[in-house]
């Protein structure tokens, strides 16, 4: 028999979990920066600078760590992305300027390279006409190679 004098719960509510919870969960999935975390988790703070607490707690025991998230982003998106696309999405990431700008400089030295092995999956022959060129310097230029590297790929100078 249940005790009538006891409230019952909230239906949909349950169980909720905790800041600290929710951020493992989110880094459990992939590397995440302090302020994504922050941005992420802001909704979920009922108490000012419990959010704030939490991520210091999760830093010190090197859950929160910028080397890595850095590391992540170049090894997951350099081999399908220029320069200046991965630098975007680590500035997003609200990562130190230094660290992503010495990150990008090994991919600027990879940059025609890669911009032709991105061209070859995708197109694999040279344009035959200038709108089909057009179409594909834009295709690398949208992913953020440089226009000089996009111009000696989809002409096809330096061809190995």
């Amino acid at each position: 028999m249940q005790d009538e004098n006891r409230p019952k719960p909230a239906k949909g509510l349950g169980f909720q979990p905790s800041l600290k919870g929710r951020a493992l969960r989110l880094l459990s999935q992939r590397e995440h920066s302090r302020q994504e975390l922050e941005r992420k988790l802001r909704p979920f703070e009922e108490v000012p600078g419990e959010l704030s607490q939490a991520l210091d707690f999760l830093q010190a025991k090197d859950f929160i760590n910028e080397q890595r998230v850095l590391e992540s982003v170049v090894n997951r998106r350099a081999s399908k992305l220029g320069a200046s696309r991965v630098k975007q999405e680590l500035q997003a990431k609200g990562l130190d300027p230094q660290a992503v700008s010495d990150a990008l400089q090994g991919l600027r030295e990879t940059e025609l390279d890669r911009a032709r092995e991105v061209w070859r999956k995708k197109f694999g022959q040279p344009a035959l006409d200038a709108n089909e060129r057009a179409r594909q310097m834009r295709f690398l230029l949208t992913r953020g190679f440089a226009a000089e590297a996009v111009r000696r790929v989809v002409s096809g100078a330096d061809d190995d």
